[in-house]
């Protein structure tokens, strides 16, 4: 694609960055074949080639972003499908991501808008914040149907909807300590507490300290690591993001030091995505531009880790039939595709694949809230495939998409890490009753 930014435009380096990502656009189109938007909604511009088009323009000629452009962005659910489909490897999110902090710092939304993306900024990435939010979602439950009617509200019936009917107590092995391997030690980490997750379902990280410490590997939970500020950095709200990632690049730095780390373990896909470029996020930063680069080559998803240990033969091999679903952050965002199938029917389950496989549930990150028709319909797409396939239970690997699915799907949604964890010697997961394990077998 030809550009035509001023010598000025390019001394800023993300402007220079982006000129070089629109460069590599040759127009070809075959990223909309799998764009969940514009395979739902057909509008060019709401296709990535059409968004790449919108900022082109907005950011050559140096103005402020107008509602034109904040639409389609913001129906843009960075699920990343484009850069899987892309013959000439255009970094879509990177581009994009620069959209959005230009969105952020040059348009004025509405009041009510702000009002919700500023509360989600507050709320969401702060667990003691996010848990006593939640004890409140009982209090507007009767009156979804309501908010629902009116459109500056449909966020807030989307939220009650997500909520919970119930909050699990917070996990004592979320608090700072180190965890030992049993028999002989084959490897050190640190673990990702991670925010939403670690109050929405805890028992995902304590499955995963319980198998890694089973295979001799010690789990270290750092003192003052954070939220990993994937979630502000999608609504463009980079001060708050790169804050975030300069507070765990510090912790994670900490703990490279005090005994060494072979990985940094994330068991939520949408944060490892985002861990795995802090050292893009950071590289203007002189100060953390190295140690970031560093952290993010240690960042693993546990299945990741797993694949690259010699597991043992698992204590009981369940056979029960898995639909697997990989969240868009884990093939698209982190290119991990084989590892957690490969994972699963090496402990004894049946692995089935879904139907359109590539395509977003519609959770990413804050978009089930902000986008909820969209997001909706999404849901259901997938939703539909995955009980096609016959199986008594859905492995993913990202609470986003666990959270998201849930809310629609008949089937009982777990982390991947549950199932493996059970089959290795861990308890059952919770929500996988013996009826649907007998109906698989």
């Amino acid at each position: 694609m030809q550009t035509n930014f001023s010598a000025a435009q390019l001394s800023d380096p993300h402007v220079a960055e982006s000129e070089k990502i629109l460069r590599k656009c040759v127009h070809c189109g075959f990223c909309t074949a799998t764009c969940p938007t514009y395979v739902t909604l057909g509008n060019e511009l709401d296709s990535p080639r059409g968004r790449i088009y919108l900022i082109k323009d907005m950011l050559e000629n140096g103005r402020p972003a107008d509602k034109e452009i904040v639409t389609h962005i913001d129906r843009c659910l960075s699920c990343l499908a484009c850069m899987t489909t892309c013959p000439s490897g255009v970094n879509y999110m990177h581009l994009v991501d620069h959209a959005r902090a230009h969105i952020q710092e040059t348009y004025k939304r509405p009041l009510l808008d702000r009002l919700k993306r500023a509360m989600l900024a507050f709320v969401l990435p702060y667990p003691n914040r996010f848990r006593a939010a939640l004890k409140f979602a009982g209090l507007g439950r009767p009156f979804i149907g309501l908010f629902e009617k009116l459109p500056a509200l449909k966020p807030v019936a989307a939220m009650l909807k997500l909520a919970p009917p119930a909050i699990p107590p917070a996990s004592p092995m979320a608090s700072p300590a180190t965890h030992a391997g049993k028999g002989a030690r084959r490897g050190r980490v640190a673990i990702l507490t991670g925010c939403a997750q670690s109050v929405l379902d805890p028992a995902i990280n304590e499955a995963t300290i319980s198998l890694l410490t089973r295979l001799g590997v010690e789990v270290v939970v750092p003192e003052g690591e954070g939220c990993c500020g994937a979630l502000v950095h999608h609504m463009g709200r980079e001060g708050q993001a790169l804050a975030s990632a300069r507070q765990n690049v510090d912790v994670w730095t900490r703990a490279i030091e005090q005994g060494g780390l072979d990985a940094i373990i994330i068991t939520a896909s949408g944060c490892g995505t985002t861990i795995k470029d802090y050292g893009f996020m950071l590289r203007l930063d002189p100060a953390y531009a190295e140690k970031a680069a560093r952290v993010s080559a240690l960042a693993k998803d546990v299945t990741e880790y797993l694949a690259a240990l010699d597991l043992p033969e698992p204590v009981r091999k369940p056979g029960t039939v898995v639909a697997y679903h990989s969240a868009c952050s884990m093939q698209h965002g982190q290119k991990i595709t084989r590892q957690p199938k490969e994972l699963l029917a090496k402990a004894g389950f049946v692995v089935r694949e879904p139907r359109e496989g590539h395509l977003c549930c519609g959770s990413a990150g804050t978009y089930n809230i902000l986008q909820p028709d969209i997001s909706a319909k999404l849901r259901d797409r997938k939703v539909k495939n995955i009980e096609a396939t016959g199986a008594s239970v859905v492995a993913t690997g990202n609470i986003g998409c666990i959270t998201q699915i849930t809310s629609a799907a008949k089937l009982p949604v777990v982390h991947t890490i549950k199932l493996l964890d059970w089959a290795y010697g861990g308890p059952k997961p919770e929500g996988v009753s013996e009826r649907v394990l007998a109906a698989a077998e």
